[in-house]
């Protein structure tokens, strides 16, 4: 079976669900956990920048697991020759999808000319997009907001998705805020920018031959079936789906692909040991997994048990296995 046929490589089917692209959070081992929730939502990596690839051989930045797939990589940059570059190493290493990163609106973003400033210059991002469908076979998609700053969204956002899929790209995720990149912080553009998710619905109206997908704001499967219902082609979950993974992705396999059973949180917990033995036993730290894991059983019986005995403990010298053995079974005590 070839990866186009695999619906294992398939980025774009997956992406009727997707996690969003966090830095500090989408790692290889979150996305480990998330995979064992569900079988069929797309996962990103962190945005991983095309100089680090390109210029600092930071090669190590693209490892994943295979049993990840489908997942896309996220670039961030500015140079369509970087990007081309940088998509290259990204389809070597088994990516299923590229990503553009136009939606970032940190300071470290804005600095190297790229990430949410480029909704300022959709010709530069249309470059970049032809460069790099020119280097890779895999689908380049991109991430960006409604607008920056001053900007109309209802002027600037129809433009941008035109030239921008006049260079190639049929696949966007728009997260439905603005970005101010003066004045607010990251965290206060995740949150203080209104919503606007009738401007995106109105972009797949103007748009019918690209795949729209929204971001922001997003906490629960039946918002996501909402926009599905109501004629959007994809979903993109972010925060809710980190502190809350077994509510966001447990049930979305049945819900929203129409296929695969419901994981449960128990037992997708116990099926990380095996991956965290192998992680500590490459010289790795039992805190770099289960972080990631903290949201687990959120909203349920034992929940602050287990937050509490692997925040506590998994820092110690020597923390295995048998911690999250022991969490775990303060939750199953909890329950009965």
């Amino acid at each position: 079976m070839t990866r186009v046929t695999d619906p294992k490589h398939n980025a774009k089917l997956a992406a009727r669900l997707s996690v969003a692209p966090m830095m500090d959070w989408t790692d290889r081992h979150c996305r480990y956990l998330h995979r064992l929730l569900s079988a069929r939502t797309l996962l990103y990596t962190e945005m991983v920048t095309a100089p680090a690839l390109v210029r600092g051989g930071a090669l190590h930045l693209l490892d994943f697991s295979a049993a990840e797939h489908p997942v896309a990589l996220q670039l961030g940059g500015s140079d369509p020759e970087e990007l081309a570059a940088a998509a290259r190493l990204g389809q070597q290493a088994g990516y299923d999808e590229i990503n553009l990163n136009c939606g970032c609106p940190s300071d470290r973003v804005q600095s190297g000319t790229f990430g949410a400033v480029l909704m300022k210059d959709p010709a530069r991002v249309a470059e970049c997009v032809a460069a790099m469908r020119e280097a890779v076979d895999v689908e380049v998609t991109v991430k960006c907001r409604i607008g920056v700053d001053d900007q109309q969204p209802e002027e600037v956002l129809p433009e941008f998705l035109s030239r921008v899929g006049a260079a190639g790209c049929s696949r966007f995720i728009i997260h439905a805020r603005k970005a101010w990149l003066q004045g607010l912080s990251p965290k206060e553009n995740r949150d203080i920018p209104p919503l606007d998710y009738d401007l995106v619905m109105r972009m797949r109206g103007y748009f019918g031959g690209l795949h729209l997908s929204v971001n922001g704001g997003i906490v629960s499967l039946e918002q996501a079936e909402r926009f599905l219902d109501a004629g959007l082609d994809g979903v993109m979950v972010g925060r809710a789906a980190y502190h809350d993974p077994a509510g966001l992705l447990a049930q979305a396999d049945r819900r929203i692909f129409g296929a695969g059973e419901d994981s449960d949180a128990v037992a997708v917990a116990r099926a990380m040991l095996p991956y965290i033995e192998t992680h500590l036993a490459s010289g790795g730290k039992l805190a770099q997994v289960t972080r990631h894991m903290l949201g687990l059983f959120a909203g349920r019986p034992g929940a602050r048990h287990w937050r509490r005995i692997l925040s506590e403990g998994a820092h110690r010298p020597g923390a295995g296995p048998e911690l999250v053995e022991q969490a775990l079974g303060a939750v199953t005590e909890q329950a009965a």
